[in-house]
């Protein structure tokens, strides 16, 4: 039998087990979460902290899922788990591979992955980067472990994480300001202010949708909607200009970027 331990049970690890218990990825799943946990499976075994798992549990994987500044303070309790046997699978932001070795111990195969918020749909992307002791087994295990919240991508270096965060690990948030913007901007044209946040949201996910399943590359989805000389193009020619969309969200991108080095 396979056990997978969980080490913080809140939304991205609840959206994560949500998707392990579907997909049948273990026997059984520890979950250490000091609150309530709102799943219901004969699979699932939730404790408060440490001390209440079984002394004899070998977990195959020990997912680490806490905020990333309780991190130092959770890292010793599971230290003894670090060996061949076990892969550590770290979904915490900023906290590098070298972070988690020295907690852990230098026996210890880790996996790093960057999620996004569209996992809790199973929409997400994760991104993964592992130290040279986690295997070709183990890294196929952390995949498959992190497709239960959407796509997956690997890097080699772990340095790429920040600008990985800074793209996919916060870009949703970017475009919860795109459709607040656009609501704000359809409002001072005229529109209702609900009928504008409605028409922004949906085109929002309708687009997006669009783009996940069309062939076509962006930039070919852009032209295809835009008219010579027609409205499109007039408001392209605002988006587009030197100081327009992409010097600005560059500048964001490397904020989040270098703001997440900080941190680590």
């Amino acid at each position: 039998m396979t056990d997978l331990l969980l080490v913080g049970c809140g939304r991205m690890g609840s959206a994560l087990v949500q998707g392990w218990l579907a997909g049948k990825a273990a026997d059984h799943i520890w979950a250490v979460e000091p609150a309530d946990v709102a799943l219901a499976d004969p699979r699932l075994h939730h404790v408060r902290d440490a001390a209440g798992l079984p002394a004899d549990l070998a977990p195959e994987v020990v997912v680490l899922a806490v905020k990333p500044q309780m991190m130092l303070e959770a890292l010793p309790a599971y230290r003894r788990f670090a060996g061949p046997g076990t892969l550590f699978l770290s979904i915490a932001a900023g906290r590098t591979l070298a972070y988690l070795e020295q907690g852990l111990g230098p026996e210890a195969a880790v996996v790093r992955a960057m999620p996004n918020t569209p996992a809790a749909i199973g929409q997400g992307i994760s991104v993964l980067v592992a130290n040279p002791l986690a295997t070709p087994a183990q890294r196929q295990r952390a995949e498959a472990l992190m497709q239960a919240a959407g796509q997956t991508a690997w890097i080699d270096d772990d340095a790429l994480m920040d600008a990985v965060t800074a793209v996919s690990g916060s870009g949703p948030a970017y475009v919860f300001h795109l459709i607040e913007t656009l609501a704000a901007a359809g409002h001072a044209a005229g529109l209702p202010a609900d009928l504008a946040m409605r028409l922004a949201r949906q085109t929002v996910v309708g687009s997006g949708a669009l783009a996940g399943a069309a062939s076509e590359s962006a930039a070919e989805l852009r032209i295809a909607v835009t008219s010579p000389k027609g409205t499109t193009q007039a408001a392209l020619d605002v988006l587009m200009a030197p100081d327009g969309l992409q010097p600005l969200m560059t500048r964001a991108v490397a904020a989040a970027a270098r703001r997440g080095r900080e941190l680590a």
